[in-house]
């Protein structure tokens, strides 16, 4: 559920109270952002699948099918997370929208589900009972 406009506005004070009174620590809490960790994800998943590749070989050169397929599991299962974990990735310019305001934070695009208009109407019955 998206925060609404009082909210949004009460969560942008906070964070400049908090970047006005301690700059460093509100930097620390910032992190290297969603793009960093799952940049460094794919990385570690395609350095694994490499591993699952030698642990592969070396079942057929050793004639031990266990290792074999164990390496077949590694490069299968690093192959779901490279692939999951590029999906995921955010696109250069949703990092950090215009006007400062995160992308998480933005209100999100109009769908057109049955369950958003389920929602809508929820939301203007209850307004319209409140008053």
């Amino acid at each position: 559920m998206p925060l609404s406009e009082h909210e949004q506005r009460m969560l942008e004070q906070m964070e400049r109270a908090l970047y006005a009174e301690d700059p460093k620590f509100a930097t620390a809490l910032e992190g290297s952002g969603l793009r960093t960790y799952t940049r460094r994800r794919v990385y570690q998943a395609v350095a694994g699948f490499l591993v699952g590749i030698a642990l592969l070989m070396a079942g057929m050169v050793a004639q031990q099918i266990w290792i074999s397929v164990v390496g077949f599991l590694v490069m299968l299962g690093c192959a779901v997370l490279a692939v999951t974990g590029w999906r995921k990735a955010p696109k250069p310019g949703e990092q950090q929208a215009a006007g400062g305001v995160p992308a998480g934070r933005r209100r999100p695009r109009q769908r057109r589900s049955m369950m958003d208009r389920i929602e809508q109407r929820w939301q203007r019955r209850r307004d319209e009972q409140g008053q």
